[in-house]
């Protein structure tokens, strides 16, 4: 009787684990969430035909970081976007690739793609899919190809099995290897800066005396170009740098001489972590940037008019003026999205 009722108890104990298995290979995968900040505006990428899923930004965070996207194994898309740097490249002037090859730009910083409809410094790519199929495929970044990529990747563990989960099928195909991509890094926003509390009146947000007068100093100054929430209108503007001759920026993709000199205006988000600075990453300072705008605006057949409107070129500014206009950009900083272990290395 002993005996039978231990092979009953083990037979019961069996029955439960098998259930409890079966269930948990048939609960649904874990949906993740896009959240647009109460302070920002409608997003530009909705998601559509690639509804993000935990499997597929699980996948687009391995290919992130994933060092066979480059043609010799030595570099991932996270070698030029440090997380601690907002995902830009910490004291890099312009982008490090294989070889040793140097580029001509700066690394941008990577959060709130999701609101933006063009990519690069000079727009030429206009789609978040395919906004890292330059770095890809650029002889001074990654120097692949996609058909190498998806081979390598093929038969690379565990990607066809993270293939399977995200997408339902272990094929692996370019379009599938951008929108994991995507689906990690439209996720990347940053909103919770001493700078948001502040507008959403949120504990944390007070601002100090220096603070606060920055604030009223940068809306009077500099937010025309770098306007909130994003803190850029995205637009292409020359800003009164010296020219390399073959560096012609917007120009280059709308073929028209009105943009000659032309780049994106860049979000201030998170610019005290971000330098160096300017699409060639010249300045290391954000004392340098301001005492640009200050003293070294050079004039430019397309320079802006918002740096023509003062006496002298450039923006007015005393020393402790632009101190207190750094002092409000440190409330830009945002330490939540830089320590987000969501998008760490894995």
């Amino acid at each position: 009787m002993k005996r039978l009722f231990v092979l009953f108890s083990l037979l019961a104990c069996w029955l439960t684990l098998a259930i409890g298995c079966k269930k948990n290979d048939s609960e649904p995968q874990t949906e993740l969430r896009f959240v647009v900040p109460s302070n920002f505006p409608e997003a530009v990428y909705k998601f559509e035909n690639n509804t993000v899923s935990q499997a597929g930004f699980e996948l687009g965070r391995h290919l992130f970081f994933e060092d066979a996207l480059s043609i010799d194994n030595s570099v991932n898309c996270g070698t030029c976007h440090q997380q601690f740097a907002a995902f830009a490249n910490l004291d890099h002037s312009v982008s490090h690739g294989v070889n040793d090859c140097f580029g001509t730009r700066n690394a941008p910083p990577l959060f709130n793609l999701a609101w933006q409809k063009e990519f690069m410094w000079d727009g030429g790519v206009n789609h978040i899919e395919v906004s890292g199929l330059n770095a890809l495929v650029d002889p001074c970044e990654m120097a692949n190809s996609l058909d190498n990529i998806t081979a390598a990747l093929s038969k690379k563990k565990p990607y066809p099995d993270l293939f399977k989960k995200a997408f339902g099928t272990p094929d692996i195909n370019s379009q599938r290897i951008f929108r994991a991509l995507t689906q990690f890094t439209a996720m990347m926003v940053s909103a919770t800066s001493k700078y948001d509390k502040h507008i959403r009146k949120e504990v944390g947000g007070e601002f100090t005396a220096a603070e606060q007068a920055g604030y009223v100093l940068f809306r009077d100054k500099c937010s025309k170009c770098h306007s909130e929430p994003l803190f850029t209108d995205l637009s292409y503007r020359s800003n009164g740098l010296d020219q390399d001759p073959k560096e012609n920026g917007r120009e280059k993709i709308s073929r028209q001489a009105s943009d000659g000199g032309k780049f994106k205006v860049p979000s201030l988000r998170n610019v005290e972590l971000t330098r160096p600075y300017m699409h060639d990453g010249r300045f290391f300072s954000l004392e340098d940037v301001l005492e640009h705008y200050n003293s070294g605006v050079m004039d430019h057949i397309n320079l802006d008019p918002e740096l023509k409107k003062d006496p002298v070129r450039g923006i007015a500014l005393s020393k402790p003026e632009q101190q207190q206009i750094i002092s409000f950009l440190k409330t830009l900083t945002d330490n939540e999205f830089i320590r987000d272990k969501r998008f760490a290395e894995l």
